[in-house]
């Protein structure tokens, strides 16, 4: 028995550091050819500048080319050992299935310790660390400070939000700009474009259709926000705190997550709606020098911290709520692909390579896609998307150990 477990569990670790190995390569060069070699050929980095980069993506990798290994290594090394009527001997010899794969069982719950540290530390640390090379290198812009999906408070004097970002291209754009912690001017546009006055040390924003709605003094002339090229001004009724702004994305709303100060008597809104809009961040003293991470990008106790946050805030907290219980969850997915795999192995019952990654393959494309819909609901709370992303492995841990328990009494 001994001998089996040695030979089996060397097989496995073998075939598990060649796969592993394989999709990790495959996984960084799609993350690092469109990034970091553009640099080198451009001469804007040196080897070693890649060379770094590469290791800084290999933890946030492995949270994906681990299980994917391990599931592979299992369907490949049990199909050979059917194939080769060695379970067969083995049966014959009175071993049953369970006490054969006894330490295949500690090593997926051994690697779901490791999965769990990588995911829900080490990966975000490297993925962060890996953004702030790319920007010491050069790739990064000022213009990529404006991330979407948050709000932007690192530049003084400026909260921005920011629906989808392509490139220079902005959509569904909201900017406030204050003096003295007071809003004194909102805009809200459709869509726009960022570039970048190195000259000038500045951000220029141009918006199309934009609503600006501006705060001005009663005494004072009529302030006239007048776009470039823009369409005749529509001026409105003065809004108050009514115009604090608002996004209306494909999700829920947003409001910013900060108190404005109410407005004195002698100060009344007006509101201008043109087709275009300029406005200009002053980088001078502006850059930021430290931006806060995404969601995705959080450690754990970073997004526990997080989550208290917007609790205190009464902030809505499903978006973070999910990235925690993937985090946690998918830390299981080396146990669940480790059950599904043997059973699999020795029913498909074949020595060929190829064989084994496709069903490898077919399986992580349905554990991912639960996955990818719990992380689509992030902003549906009635769908308690942070419950999906558990399913995937319930239901192949249910389905590895059905298969487990039916070939152990079949042989």
């Amino acid at each position: 028995m001994k001998t089996l477990h040695l030979y089996l569990t060397r097989q496995v670790l073998g075939a598990l550091l060649m796969t592993v190995a394989v999709f990790t390569f495959v996984l960084l060069l799609g993350n690092v050819l469109r990034e970091v070699l553009a640099l080198l050929v451009n001469r804007q980095a040196t080897l070693g500048g890649v060379v770094q980069a590469f290791a800084l993506l290999i933890p946030y990798v492995l949270v994906f080319s681990l299980p994917m290994g391990l599931l592979t290594a299992t369907l490949l090394v049990f199909g050979r050992f059917s194939a080769d009527q060695e379970y067969t001997a083995a049966r014959a010899g009175g071993i049953s299935l369970l006490a054969l794969i006894a330490p295949l069982l500690l090593l997926g719950a051994a690697l779901c310790v490791l999965s769990a540290v990588i995911n829900m530390e080490i990966a975000p640390r490297s993925r962060v660390a890996y953004k702030e090379l790319l920007y010491r290198l050069g790739m990064e812009r000022p213009t990529s400070y404006l991330t979407e999906k948050r709000w932007i408070t690192e530049y003084p004097g400026f909260a921005i939000y920011i629906s989808k970002k392509d490139g220079e291209l902005l959509h569904n754009v909201l900017i406030n700009q204050y003096e003295d912690n007071e809003l004194t001017l909102s805009i809200r546009a459709r869509g726009g474009k960022v570039t970048h006055d190195p000259a000038n040390q500045q951000l220029v924003v141009n918006l199309q259709g934009a609503q600006v709605v501006n705060r001005v003094r009663k005494k004072s002339a009529a302030y006239e926000a007048t776009p470039t090229n823009a369409a005749p001004a529509k001026m409105e009724p003065s809004t108050g705190r009514d115009a604090l702004p608002r996004v209306q994305g494909g999700d829920a709303e947003h409001r910013i997550p900060t108190t404005t100060p109410a407005v004195p008597a002698e100060v009344e809104w007006q509101t201008v709606y043109g087709e275009e809009y300029s406005t200009v961040i002053d980088l001078k003293n502006a850059a930021p020098k430290e931006l806060k991470p995404k969601i995705s990008e959080m450690t754990f106790f970073q997004l526990q911290e997080e989550l208290r946050e917007l609790r205190r805030h009464k902030i809505p907290d499903t978006p973070v709520l999910v990235q925690m219980h993937r985090q946690v969850s998918f830390s299981f997915a080396c146990l669940g692909f480790t059950l599904i795999g043997i059973p699999l192995g020795i029913r498909a019952h074949r020595r060929e390579t190829t064989a084994g990654i496709g069903i490898a393959l077919l399986l992580v494309l349905v554990y991912y896609s639960f996955i990818i819909l719990g992380q689509s609901l992030d902003t549906r709370a009635e769908w308690h998307p942070h419950l999906l992303v558990w399913i995937p492995n319930f239901l192949f841990q249910a389905v590895g150990a059905m298969l487990l328990w039916r070939a152990n009494r079949g042989g």
